[in-house]
């Protein structure tokens, strides 16, 4: 693969999967069954304030990508588009989809939602531009703390649900689902999407930045 065919291949990847997110995100909303974490987060405070969750999830992405200054972490393309591309596309979808009323359409959408968020997961962080603003925060906890990822990222995600919670964010059997299935279809995307190598005359261009870039867990 030719250095402009590869380098073409991983922006489709990072912006395809950018926008499916924000879909799936929209999915799990529209299903009513239990958002993911930040998700709750972002309906809760959606709530409060007014705003569209998209606009809610922009502002919060925005916010967290200020905590890497201290944590000295450095956002990459994705994560940048990260935080705009997925409260986007999440509004964008929630105009398509209308509100669901009757289990027989919930849990589908519920499924679909779920399964559609791993296969993003796996089309842009296979993309290797770059953690998003969220899991970038987590990376620079660990780095900086110690800790375990497993420790900060459940940390992280209690704290968020917490606090979407309290503040009129869905919590259900959608948010376990979620939570136990989503590890398993991130890792079988991850290698269904995985971006072959660049030919020999760009290698070093090709590989210098998953090192920085690529989320590991």
């Amino acid at each position: 693969m030719s250095a402009r065919s590869h380098l073409v291949r991983r922006l489709i990847q990072l912006y395809a999967g950018l926008a499916l997110y924000g879909a799936s995100a929209a999915l799990l909303l529209r299903a009513g069954l239990g958002m993911e974490p930040w998700g709750v987060l972002h309906q809760g405070l959606a709530e409060l304030t007014g705003l569209t969750i998209g606009v809610v999830s922009i502002i919060v992405g925005a916010a967290v990508l200020l905590l890497w200054i201290p944590l000295r972490q450095r956002p990459g393309l994705g994560t940048v588009s990260n935080v705009f591309v997925v409260g986007l596309a999440m509004d964008g979808t929630l105009a398509l989809v209308p509100d669901a009323h009757s289990l027989a359409v919930r849990v589908p959408l519920l499924l679909a939602g779920i399964v559609l968020n791993g296969v993003a997961t796996g089309l842009y962080i296979s993309a290797r531009f770059g953690p998003g603003p969220r899991d970038g925060l987590m990376t620079g906890l660990h780095r900086r703390s110690g800790r375990s990822i497993r420790l900060i990222r459940t940390g992280i995600e209690v704290a968020v649900v917490v606090t979407g919670f309290l503040l009129g964010g869905t919590i259900g059997v959608g948010t376990v689902l979620y939570a136990v299935s989503i590890g398993p279809l991130a890792q079988l995307f991850l290698r269904v999407f995985a971006v072959p190598a660049a030919s020999s005359r760009s290698t070093v261009v090709a590989e210098a930045t998953p090192e920085r870039a690529i989320l590991r867990s």
